[in-house]
């Protein structure tokens, strides 16, 4: 079959499910995660200022979205009819 080596580095290479849980636990630790304020919450600039970054995000993910509807337009226009 395969040599356990190699075995292993497709392991390392590709990620099984258990390593990459180690790699998420891992990063867990190293960045400590800040502490939420409750007064962020009622706080009507930054949640106006989180309203604009998410606005901002939103209109990206749409342009990339039409993009991507264009790309399919034109291949399902190029495509050969099916026989």
């Amino acid at each position: 079959m395969g040599d356990p080596e190699e075995n292993l580095k497709k392991e390392e290479k590709h990620g099984d499910k258990e390593g990459k849980g180690e790699k998420s636990k891992d990063k867990k630790k190293k960045k400590e995660k800040k502490e939420k304020n409750p007064e962020d919450k009622n706080d009507p600039t930054k949640l106006k200022a989180k309203l604009e970054k998410l606005d901002s995000k939103i209109q990206a993910l749409n342009v990339k979205r039409e993009e991507l509807v264009k790309l399919i337009e034109q291949a399902q226009a190029n495509a050969p009819a099916p026989a």
